[in-house]
């Protein structure tokens, strides 16, 4: 979704984009968008993880996320395209990409950009945080070391990164990074979110929706399952929680605890959004900025997360926002959102106005286009 709002939003100020992207088992080529087809080459690969490779990689120095995304067809589209082509900009979604680096200095003078929708390897390092087997530990930790490795060193061979937030760019400074770069948040269409009435949601409802084939998100649901919900539910009867996204595993489909609904994927993730009360996003782990957040606060709803949740979002917790960090401090603020609908009603509308003047896609365009010139036109 960053990438398609970054994608219609150059576009849609003018400028010439063309598109080369793995179809993978989780998202395959199928889903672009009729309109936009005609900018898209793209290369089948299967990321689903291979033991035996898993295996194997243990006793190799190389990041094992990396290795992953190195394809033979890939590297010769990319030559293809760049040898019939003249490219003022390559941008690179994600640092899994930056294996082709030296295949685009090879055959062209463009500018090569990292757009990092996350700080990769700070992910797996809190995830392993929140683990108490101790292989599953040693892992984790072993994988997120590797990746940082690569990860930092990488950034030196870029021309320019476009961290998702402020806080990820923070991060990569700290690591004595000196690569130009600039915070481009994800951006919204925001003429799709004019509509200031609060609407009447289902009352009393909580709700979460996001990939839950993700890591962090299974994670986070799992702790607000077992820790949380029970006791929301408990004090509150009436209390009904929505749990709604693309991949739905196993043990969530077949779950059944009182108050929980498990939706699965939905046709209009919005027109959903807006017809329950209080989204909820009860992230452990994880890194860049949480798409879904901004969406919930553009559809006017209050949004219960955690700080690792709201990080990159310009928020004020308690007016536009409701941070919660512990198990007492979750039950505590849904709570009070349960006891005042006029609560809601005041966060969600705070939270809207704050996306509406902060993530606007013609704005953040904008920004971006004018960091690229900085770095074309930068002395090397």
């Amino acid at each position: 979704m960053a990438m398609h709002a970054i994608l219609t939003g150059l576009l849609n100020a003018g400028h010439q984009v063309k598109v080369l992207t793995f179809s993978t088992n989780k998202f395959p080529a199928s889903e672009v968008p009729e309109t936009l087809k005609k900018d898209f080459e793209t290369v089948s690969i299967n990321l689903k993880i291979n033991p035996l490779a898993a295996f194997f990689n243990l006793f190799s120095q190389k990041s094992l996320h990396v290795v992953r995304f190195i394809k033979k067809e890939m590297t010769e589209k990319l030559v293809a395209m760049l040898s019939t082509e003249t490219f003022d900009v390559v941008q690179l979604e994600s640092v899994f990409m930056t294996s082709y680096i030296d295949v685009i200095r090879k055959h062209s003078n463009a500018k090569i950009i990292l757009r990092a929708h996350n700080v990769e390897s700070l992910i797996w390092d809190r995830m392993m945080h929140q683990h108490k087997n101790p292989l599953k530990k040693y892992y984790l930790k072993l994988l997120g070391k590797r990746l940082r490795r690569y990860e930092m060193n990488v950034l030196k061979h870029v021309d320019g990164i476009v961290p998702i937030s402020k806080v990820d760019l923070d991060y990569f400074v700290g690591f004595g990074c000196r690569t130009p770069m600039i915070s481009i948040p994800f951006s919204i269409n925001t003429d799709k979110f004019h509509d200031t009435t609060f609407g009447t949601p289902e009352p009393v409802s909580f709700f979460h929706i996001g990939s839950m084939d993700w890591m962090p998100n299974l994670e986070g649901i799992r702790w607000f399952l077992e820790f949380i919900w029970g006791s929301i539910h408990e004090k509150n009867p009436q209390a009904t929680f929505y749990l709604a996204g693309r991949n739905m595993p196993e043990w969530l489909k077949r779950l059944q605890r009182p108050g929980v609904v498990i939706v699965g994927e939905v046709a209009d993730a919005h027109e959903f959004m807006r017809s329950k009360t209080v989204l909820v996003v009860p992230l452990l782990s994880g890194s860049g900025i949480r798409i879904k957040i901004i969406e919930g606060m553009a559809c006017m709803r209050p949004v219960l997360t955690t700080t690792i949740g709201a990080e990159g979002i310009a928020y004020t917790d308690e007016k536009n926002i409701m941070i919660a960090d512990t198990h007492a401090a979750f039950l505590e603020k849904a709570q009070k959102l349960i006891d005042s609908p006029t609560l809601c009603e005041e966060i969600g509308k705070a939270a809207h106005h704050l996306i509406i003047n902060n993530y606007d896609t013609k704005k953040i365009i904008a920004d971006l286009t004018g960091f690229y010139q900085s770095c074309i036109t930068m002395k090397m």
